[in-house]
This record gives C-alpha cells, structure tokens and sequence, in this order.
C-alpha cells in the first residue's frame, strides 16, 4: 500500500522478511569470523582487487576482517561496528563480540518460529544481562594492590589475548614487551610514547624493547652522528628557499647576473633564518619538512644536527617524548620550549641506520622495534602486540581479571539458569536462550581446536555445578582445567565490553520489522 504514495526508487521489506534479511545478513558476518576464535582459530588472507591497490594481508583480527569487506545488509553493518568499537574501546574481543551477537540473533530466531514476540525476548535478555553482570563482577580478582602480584597479572593477559595471534609461539616474549612497555607509562596510559619500528629479517623472537625513541630517518652529511645533553628545536617550516621562488609575478632580467643577484638575495634570507635557529641555543634541528642543501650545510658548519622529514605522526610523537614544542616561525626564543634528551646517536638495526634518543625529558618514551620475516608477518605481528598494549593500558585503569579460556560465559549461564528457574512467562524462554548463546563461545572455541565441543562443554558445565568456578577449557591438552593454575586470565573490562555491546546490538537488530531503503532526492536541474 505504501508504495503508491513513495517515490520511485523507495523500497520496504516489511515483518518476516525485514526481519529474516536482518537476521540472514548478521548471521553470516559472525560466521565468517568464527573461525578465527580461540587460540587455535584459523587466519584470513585480505586480498584488495582495486586497480591500484593489489595488497594481501594475512590476519585473524575480527575488526580488521570486518573493516575490509564491503556491505549491502544494513544489520551486517551494525556487527562491523560494534567490532570497530570494542577496538578502539578496549583492543581485544572484536571477534568474540560479533560471535555473540550472532549466536544471539541465531536464538532469536528459533523463538520467533515458536511465536514469541520480540518485545518479550528483548526483556527476556535484559533481566538475563544483568544476571550475567552480577555474576561477571562477582567473580572478578583485584591485586592492583600488589605491584608483584599485578604485574604478573598483566602478564597473564597479554599472554592470553597474544594466544591467540600470529606470534603465540612467542608469546611470553612478546608478553614481556608489553609489559614492560605499559608498565614505563606510569599510568599515563598515552600509547603515543610507546612507538613500534618494524624491520623485516631475522625471527621474531629477535623483537625487543628499545628504552628511548627511534626515529627512522637520517642525519645530515658531515654532521655529528652523537650529541649528548641534547637540547631539541622541533620545527614544521620550510628550509627549501635555496631556490627562485616568487610566486603570482614575472621578473624580466637583462642579464644573468641579475639572475644570480636574486638566487643570492634568496640565500641571504635562508642564512638569515638559519641564524635564528641557531640563536636558540640547540644542538640538534628536527624539522617535519625537507631540508635543503645550503641550511643543510650552515648547521654542518655550526656543528648542529639536522634531522629531515619527520613527518607529521613523528614529529607530534617527539614533541611529546621530549617535553618540547613544534614551531614554525623563530623570532621570539624566549617564548619557544625545546625539547631535551640525554643522548642522540645513529645506531644499527639489522642493515638499517636508525637514529636513537636516549634518556627523554618525559622518560616514558620507549620503542618497540619488531623483526620477522616479511612485510605480512610484521603487519600482523603488529595489531597483535596493539591489540595486547591496548588491553593494558585498559587493565592498568580498572585493574579488576576474570578467568578466561570459557570460564565465565559458563559462571555467567549458570547464574542466568538458576534465575530462569524463578522467571515466570515466556520471559523465561528467553534468558534460557541467552545462557545458551554464552555457551557457545566455548563450544566454538573447542570446535577450532578440533575437540569435540559438546563433550568438553558439559565437562565444564558438570565441573562448575559442583562448586569448580574456575575452571575452563586448556586448548593445549584437549581438556578442561583449572584457569588460576594454567595462567588464562582476561581483562574485566573486555568481557564486559562483549557481553554489553553484543546484546544490546541483538536487541537492537532483534526489534526491526521494517527495512526502507531509500535512493538520494534527486537535485533539481540536473
């Protein structure tokens, strides 16, 4: 009927199908992720088909799966965004986010064929969340009061969540790196002190972390390869003006000389402003821009170090690093803050020349150089060591653990089952199949594996109805175990994250029962 009064190119799929298509498409996103769930979950290869752009990357990174594929299903979208959020919120979990979700959408569905109103699940799986919240909090462990025992704490979660990454074989290597690197932060938790320089050959194993900052760019010729008591002026100026540049006019000369009196004229301005860098009293020049011949030389001469075209990202980085200021104009030294470090020198990384500050103003600056074999394996060895840096840093401010490896989808559908028992109405069913989508993680888990899931879920679920709260899957051995024994820790705060976002994206997925799809209002005249 609505569609006699719509515009052309307006369309609505209204009840069943509206919800089937949302259900369909959501659906399939969290099956498509699934796979790569648990420790031993499965990668993707990422292939761009543009013309320009033919780059393969290999990852089992929820978010960064999702972010690449390109979506028509409005539903399937909400998925994909919810993943980038648990990202950017907390680092890790973006595929078990999406698997929940999907495994919810998939419970949905079976109770709309029994005829159960949406409203009625949707309330169903509100009085459910919040059981499982109580029971997720209730068993959280907090020993931020003991740095020994907080640090081994953090130790634990990076390496769980490094598990299940490209560089599990070494992820008490790369655990301790990123400790070590969030732990220098002093709760500041500012990830752009923490700078991660890839370099391809050697093994992975050959990674470590650098105390100081590594700038990946090259000193002056002639110029000093060590300065110690380095006093830093930032800048994002032009120092290319060795050449004839007058802009919006035409100068007709008679005579090269003339020519030459204007490249000197040019020269002279370039010398002036050299002299203005140097009257600031630093030993060291670091410029966002390129830095040409003559002033190259002029500090060559003063004995100055310059430093070229650290570009946008480094040089915000530096000036963060090194207590300093980016300027650009060089009149008033008394105004300017530079920047402070014990020791500049150029050292080697493999084959390459780095240069190297030591000894920061803010002392929190480290690097975290990354080998590996090739450009995918440092790509992805990358977003692994992120991803776990980002979990810290969320630990280091609510520093509350839970169990991983299953232990808590299972505490957390026991506390929801003992509740249904009491739950009168067809609520009930609802909350019933909420604690049956929890259950599903560990089953996917252990199917990933290879194990027979079914078996080692109601192991797990038998062990923890006899009082065994801490105990989950160990992936290694193909058994149930004891979390606190085996080291399987995650961050309160992730699983949170999860168990909110996901449900809520179900309800909100789970309410629709009309799609309208829309073509752009045409502009007049055209």
């Amino acid at each position: 009927m609505e569609a006699a009064f719509m515009d052309s190119g307006t369309t609505v799929d209204k009840g069943e199908n509206a919800r089937l298509s949302s259900f369909v498409g959501a659906i399939a996103i969290a099956d498509l992720v699934k796979t790569t769930l648990g420790p031993k979950g499965m990668d993707k290869i990422l292939q761009r088909i543009s013309e320009n752009d033919q780059s393969v990357s290999v990852t089992n990174d929820g978010a960064t799966i999702l972010k690449s594929i390109n979506l028509d299903n409005a539903a399937a979208k909400v998925l994909v965004d919810i993943a980038r959020v648990q990202d950017e919120e907390v680092g890790d979990g973006t595929t078990s986010v999406a698997v929940l979700c999907g495994e919810l959408l998939r419970e949905a569905e079976d109770l709309i064929n029994q005829r159960i109103h949406p409203q009625t699940i949707a309330e169903g799986w509100r009085l459910a969340r919040k059981a499982a919240r109580e029971a997720l909090e209730a068993s959280t462990v907090d020993n931020s009061g003991d740095e020994a025992k907080f640090r081994e704490d953090l130790l634990r979660i990076a390496r769980t969540t490094l598990s299940s990454k490209l560089v599990t074989y070494e992820k008490d290597h790369f655990a301790t790196l990123a400790v070590d690197a969030v732990m220098r932060l002093r709760g500041s938790n500012n990830l752009d002190h923490i700078q991660v320089l890839k370099k391809a050959g050697g093994h992975m194993k050959d990674s470590y972390l650098e105390e100081g900052f590594l700038l990946d760019k090259k000193i002056g010729v002639g110029q000093p390869k060590r300065i110690e008591n380095a006093k830093i002026l930032l800048a994002n100026t032009s120092m290319d003006t060795d050449k004839i540049k007058i802009y919006g006019s035409r100068v007709r000369v008679d005579s090269l000389n003339k020519v030459a009196e204007i490249e000197e004229a040019e020269k002279a301005r370039m010398r002036q402003k050299c002299e203005k860098i140097i009257a600031h009293g630093c030993n060291v020049f670091i410029n966002r821009q390129l830095i040409y011949n003559l002033p190259e030389s002029i500090f060559t001469e003063r004995g100055v170090m310059g430093i070229e075209h650290a570009d946008f990202d480094g040089i915000e980085r530096l000036a963060a690093v090194t207590g300093g200021e980016v300027v650009s104009t060089f009149d008033r030294p008394d105004l300017v803050t530079m920047g402070e470090c014990d020791v500049i020198e150029e050292v080697m990384i493999g084959e390459d020349k780095v240069i190297r500050l030591g000894g920061c103003k803010s002392g929190e600056a480290c690097s975290i150089v990354l080998r590996g074999a090739s450009s995918h394996v440092l790509d992805e060895a990358e977003r692994s060591l992120h991803d776990a840096l980002c979990i810290l840093t969320a630990t280091v401010k609510d520093p509350r653990t839970i169990y991983g490896g299953g232990c808590t989808e299972v505490l957390m559908a026991q506390a929801i089952d003992r509740q249904v028992e009491s739950t009168p109405g067809k609520k009930a069913l609802a909350m019933a199949s909420f604690a049956r989508a929890l259950r599903q993680l560990p089953a996917i888990v252990a199917d990933n594996g290879g194990y027979d899931s079914a078996e080692l879920v109601t192991q797990l679920r038998a062990a923890h109805a006899s009082g065994k709260s801490s105990y989950g899957l160990d992936m290694y051995n193909g058994i149930i175990g004891d979390m606190h024994e085996l080291g399987v820790a995650e961050a309160f705060k992730s699983k949170l994250c999860v168990l909110m976002s996901a449900s809520e994206a179900a309800e909100m997925i789970l309410r629709v029962d009309d799609i309208i799809k829309c073509a752009p209002r045409a502009r007049e005249g055209y």
